[in-house]
């Protein structure tokens, strides 16, 4: 019998923890869910440590398991950049892309960019996963991620694509019933539309005055709806239920149509730019830096 490491283990690894459950990675795999276990545990045999937790409704890595999964991710990344590399045609970034954006702005506008990406690049399968919360840019889950705002994580690469504001914003007949804010401190007696999104602190909004030295003034805000989806809470302002701060990306064309109605205008809220962010081993990846180029100058042209 072979012991350690098959060169085949490390795919089914990756993809077994990547469905995050033996039923899952099968349906990925395209075997059985037994044929899933049988071989975790010969894989687990060979190399004489258990590789994985088991419970009856998820699993969880062991510590064997986690330097398991660090490595193989890396040596398949490896692989496939050496393949790209020895290529007649290595000027055709191919192999997997894993992205993560936010759910709202990775509906409305990454998923678009990834389909006129891979027209392009049809040789690139891109997975695309849209998450509330950001994975940790450590954790190495995905190739790239699309954040909002500068990560102060050294040990990442980001690259700017887009400006972008947020914008506080309320449809005119919310206005007319009930009256326009003249200072910050007039949002505390409106209905706020909140957003839960990320580690941003919930229901605190933070406003500086437009050419002044003023100190940023903190309010605390309050109102009867509250969601994890920007689009939802852009879709409720629009149907008059309140104040909401937003990103520019997402209501530049309904305060064109008025439809929506800036709001404190003389007002700066926190930027909220656009930046894809990725492991600094990935930065010689065509794959990598062709999606990187590529979203770049999607959002310059939508700029």
């Amino acid at each position: 019998m072979s012991t350690g490491i098959q060169p085949t283990d490390l795919g089914f690894f990756v993809a077994l923890v990547a469905g995050g459950s033996l039923s899952a990675a099968a349906r990925e795999l395209g075997i059985s869910a037994a044929a899933v276990s049988k071989r975790l545990s010969q894989m687990e045999a060979r190399l004489g440590v258990p590789l994985v937790n088991r419970t009856t409704r998820r699993m969880s890595l062991t510590p064997d398991g986690e330097v398991l999964l660090e490595h193989a991710r890396r040596i398949l990344g490896d692989i496939a950049d050496l393949d790209q590399l020895l290529s007649a045609s290595k000027g055709q970034p191919k192999g997997q892309l894993r992205v993560n954006a936010t759910l709202g702005f990775g509906r409305l506008h990454i998923a678009p960019a990834i389909s006129q990406y891979v027209l392009r690049y049809p040789e690139v399968d891109v997975q695309l996963q849209l998450s509330v919360k950001p994975p940790a840019l450590t954790d190495d889950l995905f190739d790239v991620c699309i954040r909002f705002g500068e990560p102060g994580d050294t040990r990442v690469i980001a690259k700017k694509l887009a400006d972008n504001r947020r914008l506080l914003c309320a449809a005119p007949k919310y206005l007319a019933a009930h009256g326009t804010p003249a200072t910050p401190g007039d949002l505390a007696r409106h209905n706020c539309i909140c957003i839960r999104q990320g580690d941003e602190a919930y229901g605190t909004w933070r406003l500086r005055r437009e050419g002044a030295a003023a100190a940023e003034e903190t309010v605390k805000v309050r109102g009867n709806l509250t969601t994890n989806d920007g689009e939802i809470a852009v879709n409720w302002a629009l149907d008059g239920h309140g104040i909401l701060m937003r990103a520019e990306w997402d209501t530049q064309r309904f305060l064109e149509s008025g439809r929506l109605v800036q709001v404190l205008p003389h007002y700066h809220t926190p930027d909220a730019d656009i930046y894809a962010v990725y492991p600094q081993h990935q930065h010689q990846s065509a794959r990598v830096r062709t999606l990187v180029e590529f979203l770049s100058q999607v959002f310059s042209a939508g700029a």
